[in-house]
């Protein structure tokens, strides 16, 4: 009587890794022309930019224009599915739970037309939010083609958005890691076969899109001598600081924003786009996901320090101000960008009180913080780690990582700040 069981056990999972193969395909597919849309959109802002300047009179205007429409149209796309706002992460980490119903597929318009919008127009947001909720929709919609449960339906919608968060980040392991430490919480061989699976054909198809390299062409360095161990974990006990504030400024720009309840949320969204296009006019490179930026400091590009301590303030604040205009886009990407700047700036200050400071360590030092800021907003130290390692495509500053960020973690842990997803899940409407 055992073998029927065993057997159709078998089927099952075979059944699993089948809709994971096909979810990751058409995951990886929409997510690849996500992504390239959104460069396309980078291109276009820049290029608004110079014909603006080029204007005579207000030209500022332009780029105010751009933006607030592009927010309000997200906006208004939200207003009919209120589900496509903001990350969706925190979503899909409720339908893990059971505490909320699995997306349907009619989210994924939604949210890739939204999303181009709000993240293309300027705003301060990141790719990898439509993209994990996109792939949780086709997760889930996969599921009830192939006749599974409700149990498995929540599964593969938490697997395909790790397929998802791998396609945003062109990083396969670090996609799977997400929806065991963050999502999922806990490790199980289906749950990893089906995670394993979709990750590797979304990443894969994605790259017939945007290409088979690294995300960040990283500039040659020495790995750092031992003898900066030290400062690598205080630079990641101040950066654990920085992520708490991080935290707390997103919720205290959320609730800022939602207590004006005599302003239409769609109004808001439009003057928070026209604020974000002023900023663009000024420097494009103040806005948007942070790609240019990040890849410029990565790439040994030198930015004066005025200028990085510029960057890291405005994007500290538009990042939040954006997330607070409720429309689609994550938090994950500007926080690489965010934690490039403040390793640099941290690295400036250090050759200035220091001069025996190695002013070499910028770069190793950047690529540390993206890593470690990641780490101690969102508390998945490994996701962090890995996926950085795979956008810059080095593994030179790997034992720096990993102390700075398990010192970033430890640091916003016992100021008990909770992550980020943990408290904004709590926000979520019951029953959404």
């Amino acid at each position: 009587m055992t073998e029927p069981a065993a057997g159709q056990d078998r089927s099952h999972v075979v059944l699993v890794c089948v809709a994971a193969l096909v979810a990751g395909v058409a995951i990886g597919l929409i997510g690849g022309v996500f992504r390239w849309s959104l460069r396309e959109a980078d291109s276009l802002r820049a290029r608004l930019v110079e014909w603006a300047e080029q204007l005579p009179g207000p030209g500022w205007l332009v780029p105010m224009a751009v933006a607030a429409t592009g927010a309000t149209l997200a906006a208004l796309i939200v207003r009919r599915m209120p589900l496509a706002a903001g990350s969706g992460i925190q979503h899909v980490e409720a339908v893990h739970r059971g505490a909320a119903r699995p997306p349907v597929i009619t989210l994924v318009p939604v949210k890739f037309i939204g999303g181009l919008l709000a993240i293309g127009s300027g705003l301060v947001l990141g790719r990898e939010g439509p993209t994990v909720h996109m792939g949780a929709a086709v997760g889930a919609e996969a599921a009830r083609r192939v006749r599974l449960g409700d149990t498995d339906i929540r599964m593969m919608q938490s697997a395909v958005s790790g397929a998802g968060l791998a396609v945003a980040f062109n990083a396969p392991v670090g996609g799977v890691l997400f929806t065991v430490e963050e999502v999922a919480k806990s490790v199980r061989l289906k749950t990893v076969l089906a995670t394993v699976l979709a990750a590797a054909t979304a990443v894969g198809c994605s790259r017939l899109i945007n290409g088979n390299h690294p995300d960040f062409a990283v500039a040659p360095f020495d790995s750092p001598a031992l003898a900066y161990l030290p400062l690598f974990v205080v630079f990641g006990v101040l950066t654990g600081c920085l992520g708490v504030l991080y935290n707390r400024l997103v919720l205290a720009l959320l609730d800022l924003v939602a207590a004006v309840s005599r302003i239409p949320p769609v109004l808001k969204a439009t003057l928070i786009g026209a604020a974000i296009g002023l900023v663009l006019f000024a420097d494009p490179l103040a806005v948007g996901g942070g790609d240019a930026l990040t890849q410029m400091i990565v790439g040994g590009q030198g930015i004066a320090l005025l200028a990085v301590f510029g960057y890291l303030v405005v994007r500290l604040i538009a990042g939040p101000l954006s997330y607070a205009a409720a429309v689609p886009g994550g938090l994950f990407a500007p926080l690489l960008a965010v934690g490039a700047l403040w390793a640099v700036l941290f690295v400036g200050g250090l050759t200035v009180v220091w001069p025996g400071a190695d002013a070499a360590l910028a770069v190793p030092m950047a690529i540390v913080g993206m890593a470690a800021f990641f780490g101690a907003t969102v508390r998945a130290p490994l996701t962090a780690i890995v996926v950085v390692l795979e956008m810059t495509a080095t593994t030179a500053v790997a034992v720096p990582m990993l102390a700075a960020t398990a010192a970033a973690v430890l640091t916003a842990e016992l100021f008990r700040s909770p992550p980020i997803y943990d408290s904004l899940r709590e926000r979520l409407p019951v029953g959404s």
